[in-house]
């Protein structure tokens, strides 16, 4: 699985690498750079780490390694971040459209006591933290397509109006959904999903009820179209809704499989500031997508074994 899950991964960065012009200055390439950054990333380790030629072996090992500065200066450059963002791109297939989609926030928390500037307090299950949060649209088949990183304290739904803008449109309108909580349950995300041909399906907040649990008048026209069709939906067939919902647990498996395989919990200590934990928790999403293509590449062969046997 590993050395499958490696050289997906390596075929992705040298197509995304190919077209981009050879700069003479530049002793070390983007693609040897771009690979250093995955494997310390996947080895839970720190840039300088992947500048020790101890630490690689038979699956990765780089004839010549940048010196620590240099490949910290290569990593924060503008460049770099475009290149990450093109292999996540090809490798989350964002050409391809999706009918469903689920939408979730997942806490990175540093320590109370650190001094980290970007990090903020903000609102977690049972009480208060201090760190960031990822916030993700994950299509139907596990991959991370849309996905952003802000301080603890950002509210969801703010982010996931920004994130509903980048969704291509659905090449069937009448069946593509967005599943998320209650706490995305707002009438803007409704309006930004709408230009996609998405509709939104959340449980409702409570306090938007009056008593007799039926929505005001004035709420009503005000909320838009698409929330009083989600608002009609549960009215009406509120046993369905449930049902379509428990869809959404699927978020919650990707997000602890990130946790698990590629140690996507918290930052690790040498991981702090905005930036670097953009860069390091994009590096996480690109190897989950990879491991993803890699069971599907197998889920595949071994049924088209079956089939001939």
């Amino acid at each position: 699985m590993d050395r499958e899950l490696w050289q997906t991964l390596k075929a992705s960065v040298r197509r995304v690498c190919r077209p981009c012009k050879r700069d003479n200055r530049l002793r070390f390439s983007h693609q040897q750079v771009l690979l250093m950054f995955f494997w310390c990333v996947w080895q839970g380790k720190c840039l300088a780490w992947a500048c020790d030629r101890s630490h690689y072996g038979s699956l990765f090992r780089p004839r010549r390694l940048p010196s620590v500065s240099q490949f910290r200066r290569r990593v924060a450059q503008d460049d770099f971040q475009a290149l990450l963002g093109r292999v996540h791109a090809e490798l989350a297939r964002a050409g391809m459209s999706c009918p469903l989609k689920l939408i979730d926030g997942k806490p990175l928390l540093v320590s109370p006591v650190s001094k980290d500037p970007d990090a903020r307090r903000g609102h977690i299950t049972g009480g208060y933290g201090k760190g960031y949060k990822l916030h993700a649209i994950v299509a139907e088949d596990r991959r991370v397509i849309v996905w952003s990183l802000t301080a603890l304290n950002a509210a969801e739904q703010t982010v996931a109006v920004v994130m509903a803008g980048h969704l291509k449109p659905a090449a069937d309108a009448a069946a593509a959904l967005a599943l998320a909580d209650s706490n995305y349950d707002s009438a803007p995300l409704h309006k930004a999903l709408a230009p996609s041909d998405h509709r939104l399906l959340s449980p409702l907040k409570a306090q938007q009820r009056v008593k007799g649990g039926q929505h005001h008048p004035v709420t009503l026209r005000q909320m838009g179209p698409a929330r009083r069709e989600a608002v009609q939906v549960w009215q009406d067939h509120a046993d369905l809704a449930r049902y379509v919902l428990n869809r959404r647990n699927r978020i919650e498996g990707v997000l602890s499989a990130m946790t698990v395989v590629f140690n996507a919990g918290n930052p690790p200590p040498w991981v702090r500031r905005l930036a670097r934990v953009r860069r390091w928790i994009g590096a996480v999403i690109i190897l989950h997508n990879a491991r993803v293509a890699v069971q599907e590449r197998q889920a595949r062969i071994a049924r088209e074994t079956q089939h001939r046997a």
